[in-house]
């Protein structure tokens, strides 16, 4: 796990200016604390930032072949190495090392660009292939490991992390129109960032660079069926998944160093845990955050885990006392505006983590493989709700809404929750998605933003995004989007920064592309049971392993009590001190400091979306300060 960052000249007789190189990996040091190493030649220069979790003696980078031909900076891992440097071997390779950075190599020198189609891993590499004079830059299937570029001054600009591409010299101008898109998601999705001339490459896709320009290719989608297509042999689904996810494990706790997992109390961590305790024959350290309020706290059912497979536990807990370096935290992790609240508790537990360990296995991805989000069980809901008579699915709405309003605190929550369920039941599946991504009413973000913003709208994106999936059914639809967008947009890029700004790496088990694929093409009636959901994992894995407590216990996921931490005083007064501040805002604060009333009078459950906001803002003054950037108006796009 490292960092990696460059750039390429087109015009090849300018020659590549080293200490521009420097400053790029310079900012990028926490992704590779334990060393920094650099290729320069000619109109070329490679950075790479290392952090040693296998062959820590002989895997420094850049690395290259025997005939200097070939040369990689690589961030991640690729987990069947050991197979594949076996299978090269008989081809004729000859290996001087035991990492899998030279399997990279040596397996572009066999199969070409086809070899990222034989790596099971999580990456982002750039190899420089002299004889033809060319820059391969690819990223991984799912997009664990990120990789940003920019094309500025004739040259092709990349690096691990937007930093990395400003320190270069790339304008760090905001691309404003992005806002609207970001107050309905939390999150920017690739290609798009919040600066002008910087995009993201997206997950399964590939750059060819050479002095003639840039082109690039996917080399993985995912299986290009529809409905008639999905499988419905549970007992045969459930066998393969079983054994492809203890494999995946088993290749996944690969490491010359210390290891661990994250265990948040789900049963999605919880298994993790379980298969890793089946490997080795140490007790497995493992890590819980958890939260002094109990609606949110999972700590309890971590335990019970804990207890069951003697780990090494260590527990710690946020609060919101700890508001203010995580807001800190995030703008510098981050780079740009990302509003995912359980950032907060990921950067805790991966500081917490690193002070055992330098690698951990996470349970992330399997809610997105498993269909197991409380919305998939919403798209089953809207599915019957349809079929209710009209003049019923428009009163049961504003009938919950009106019994809502003469209460306080969580009965309120819960009934406003309920109208907005069923009020979303009624609406089509982008209407629908857009209501649950926002964390507040669509009308909301409309008044939000000053007149004469022009922005792009999520339906806009989400045209866009659909234009691959063959699937009709809201269901797979929302698998299809999960998978493109909002798993490698939000869930790993919150785990990526978080984990690398603290030197440690995670590595997500339910994401071996080779579970994705199984798991794309089977059908809702065996991922799913009634309203009981990922009951493959159940059938498979979770029944076995697990106390009954955490089997039937009801779904909290990995969020933040921001509602209840905006009610106290102190950060009350720290959030409006931000919001609505005029200086520069492109925002109606009369608006948004309604939306700060409400919250605070319990009225509604908005503090995911004022966290959005502190953040998008923070970091528009941020970059004003720091780049001494314009004061932004309201007719600026």
């Amino acid at each position: 796990m490292c960092g990696i960052a460059g750039f390429f000249h087109f015009e090849k007789d300018r020659p590549a200016n080293a200490p521009a190189l420097k400053q790029m990996t310079d900012v990028i040091a926490h992704r590779g604390p334990d060393g920094e190493g650099f290729h320069v030649q000619k109109n070329l220069a490679l950075g790479h930032r290392r952090l040693a979790i296998i062959d820590l003696n002989t895997g420094e980078q850049p690395m290259y072949s025997p005939d200097q031909q070939i040369v990689v900076v690589f961030n991640g891992e690729i987990y069947n190495y050991i197979e594949l440097r076996e299978e090269l071997i008989q081809l004729g390779a000859r290996f001087t090392t035991t990492s899998d950075t030279e399997v990279i190599i040596h397996a572009y020198r066999t199969w070409g660009v086809d070899c990222q189609k034989r790596f099971n891993g999580m990456w982002a590499f750039a190899l420089w292939d002299e004889s033809k004079q060319r820059l391969f830059i690819s990223r991984d299937r799912l997009g664990e490991k990120p990789l940003y570029y920019a094309v500025h001054d004739q040259s092709f600009v990349f690096g691990s992390e937007i930093k990395a591409v400003l320190a270069y010299g790339v304008p760090g101008k905001p691309r404003l129109e992005m806002t609207e898109l970001y107050l309905s998601m939390s999150f920017l999705p690739a290609p798009y960032t919040y600066y002008q001339h910087v995009q993201q490459l997206l997950p399964g896709k590939f750059l060819l660079v050479d002095e003639n320009g840039i082109v690039e290719k996917t080399y993985w989608d995912l299986p290009d069926i529809t409905e008639k297509d999905l499988t419905k042999d549970k007992a045969r689904v459930e066998k393969e998944f079983e054994q492809l996810f203890h494999d995946s494990i088993r290749i996944r706790m690969r490491s010359d160093v210390a290891f661990g997992a994250f265990l948040s109390g789900g049963l999605d961590s919880s298994c993790v845990v379980s298969a890793m305790a089946n490997h080795t024959s140490k007790p497995v350290q493992t890590f819980t955050m958890g939260f002094e309020n109990k609606q949110y706290d999972e700590r309890n059912l971590a335990q019970l885990v804990a207890d069951r497979y003697h780990t090494d536990h260590h527990v710690g807990i946020v609060s919101s006392e700890h508001f203010e370096a995580a807001l800190e935290k995030v703008l510098q992790q981050y780079d740009e505006p990302f509003g995912d609240a359980s950032a907060i508790p990921t950067g805790h537990i991966s500081k917490y983590a690193a002070e055992y360990v330098k690698m951990v296995l996470t349970g992330d991805g399997g809610d997105e493989v498993l269909s197991g989000y409380t919305t998939f069980q919403g798209e089953k809901f809207a599915a019957q709700y349809q079929r209710v008579p009209a003049f019923v699915r428009n009163s049961l709405p504003v009938l919950a809404q009106l019994s809502a309003r003469p209460l306080r605190g969580s009965l309120r929550y819960k009934l406003n929750r309920v109208s907005k369920v069923l009020q979303a039941s009624n609406l089509p599946f982008e209407q629908r998605l857009l209501n649950k991504l926002a964390h507040t009413a669509p009308e909301n973000i409309a008044s939000i933003l000053q007149p004469g913003l022009k922005t792009l709208s999520f339906f806009e994106f989400y045209n866009d995004a659909m234009k691959g999936c063959r699937f009709t059914d809201p269901f797979y639809k929302l698998v299809y989007f999960q998978h493109k967008v909002t798993l490698p947009g939000d869930m790993l890029t919150k785990v990526d920064r978080m984990s690398m700004g603290y030197s440690i790496e995670t590595r997500i088990p339910f994401l071996d592309h080779r579970i994705v694929e199984l798991l794309y093409g089977v059908d809702k009636s065996v991922k799913t049971k009634g309203y009981i959901n990922k009951v493959i994992l159940r059938n498979a894995v979770a029944n076995k392993a697990l106390p009954p407590e955490l089997l039937d216990a009801r779904k909290k996921g990995f969020t933040v009590p921001l509602r209840d931490w905006f009610k106290e005083d102190f950060l009350d007064q720290k959030i409006r001190k931000i919001l609505l501040s005029h200086q520069g805002a492109i925002f109606n604060p009369a608006c948004i400091e309604k939306l700060i009333d409400q919250n605070k009078k319990g009225e509604f459950d908005i503090g995911n979306f004022i966290w959005m906001l502190t953040v998008l803002k923070s970091w528009m003054d941020k970059s004003r300060q720091s780049r001494d950037l314009p004061a932004v108006t309201e007719n600026a796009a």
